[in-house]
C-alpha cells in the first residue's frame, strides 16, 4: 500500500489549500473524516488493488474529543504495517488573526472565546499531533500563490512509495530563514557576484555566475564539504525512517551563490541516487 497522507495542524494555516493542491496532483482527498473511522477507510483503500493509488486526509481541530484518539490511531497503523506521513501546517498566531479577519470566518473555537485565545487552544490541543508529524510547514510568509507554487513544487514529484524526499531550498537572509528548513546554511561568506557589475542583474542560474563562482577556491571547497556532510547524514535519517528533509542555504538576498550552491547540492545527490527538488525561493525578488 502506497502510504497515507494526513493533513493537520491549526485552523487558517492552509490545510484546505493543501488539499487543493494535492487533489490537482491527482490524490483522492477526504476532508474531515473521523478520526475511528481512519482505520476502516485505510483498510478500504487496501482492498482497492491500487484502483485509489494516492490518499490523503485532512484531520483538524473540529473531530472535537475523537481528536484524543489520533495519535493511538496512527500508531495502529503503523503496527499493521499500513504506512502513514503527517504533513502538519502551522502559522504564527499574529497571521492567523490577520487570515481570520480577512476572510471573516469563525475559528472553530470561537464561539465563546476571543480570537487569539481559541488559536492558543487549539496550539495546546493538538501539541501531541503536532511531535507525530513527518514534516512541518510554516505559512506565516506565504500568501495563498506563494503557497500553492511551494507545494507544488514540493509534492509534484513526491516519491509516495519509501524513502526519503529531499528538498534544496534557496533563500535570502533579507527575508528570513524558511521555517521549514532541517538544516540551514549560511553562504555570505563567499565572494558576492551581485557586485560585479556584468552579473548584478543575472542569478546563480545563468552560467556566468556559476564560472564566477567556481573559480573561487572558497565556493568550490563550500560545495564540497556540504556534499560531504549530507552524503554523512542521509543513511542516518533514512535508518530513523525520516521522510522529508529540506536543506536551506541562504545569501543576502537568495539570488546569486545560494541559488548555484543549491543546484550544484541537487546535482551532487541525484548523482548519490537521492534527487531533491530545487526551490528557489526568493529569485524572482528585488
Amino acid at each position: 500500500m502506497r502510504p497515507l497522507l494526513i493533513i493537520t495542524g491549526l485552523s487558517g494555516s492552509g490545510k484546505s489549500l493543501a488539499a487543493r493542491v494535492f487533489e490537482d496532483l491527482g490524490y483522492f482527498c477526504v476532508d474531515n473524516l473521523p478520526v475511528t473511522l481512519i482505520p476502516v477507510f485505510a483498510d478500504l483503500v487496501t482492498r482497492s488493488h491500487d484502483s485509489v493509488r494516492d490518499v490523503a486526509l485532512v484531520i483538524d481541530i473540529r473531530e472535537g474529543a475523537y481528536l484524543h484518539d489520533f495519535p493511538r490511531i496512527v500508531m495502529g497503523l503503523k503496527e499493521r504495517g499500513v504506512p502513514t506521513r503527517i504533513l502538519w501546517f502551522e502559522s504564527a498566531t499574529d497571521a492567523l488573526i490577520r487570515r481570520f479577519s480577512e476572510t471573516r470566518r469563525p475559528h472553530p473555537l470561537s464561539a465563546d472565546l476571543p480570537l487569539e485565545t481559541a488559536i492558543a487552544r487549539e496550539r495546546e490541543a493538538m501539541t501531541e499531533i503536532r511531535d507525530l508529524a513527518d514534516r512541518v510547514i510554516d505559512t506565516t510568509r506565504f500568501n495563498a500563490h506563494e503557497l500553492r507554487a511551494f507545494l507544488k513544487s514540493e509534492f509534484s514529484q513526491l516519491d509516495t512509495v519509501a524513502g526519503l524526499n529531499a528538498s534544496v531550498v534557496s533563500f535570502g537572509y533579507k527575508y528570513g530563514i524558511p521555517m521549514e528548513a532541517d538544516i540551514v546554511m549560511d553562504v555570505r561568506f563567499i565572494q558576492n557576484p551581485f557586485f560585479v557589475e556584468s552579473l548584478k542583474a543575472k542569478t546563480g542560474r545563468d552560467s556566468q555566475v556559476v564560472r564566477f563562482l567556481e573559480n573561487l577556491e572558497e565556493y568550490r571547497e563550500f560545495v564540497r564539504r556540504l556534499d560531504e556532510f549530507v552524503a554523512f547524514l542521509l543513511p542516518g535519517y533514512n535508518r530513523e525512517g525520516k521522510s522529508y528533509l529540506t536543506i536551506a542555504i541562504g545569501c543576502t538576498g537568495g539570488k546569486h551563490r545560494s541559488v548555484a550552491a543549491a543546484e550544484a547540492l541537487a546535482r551532487r545527490l541525484a548523482e548519490r541516487g537521492c534527487p531533491a527538488r530545487v526551490t528557489h525561493r526568493d529569485i524572482e525578488k528585488e
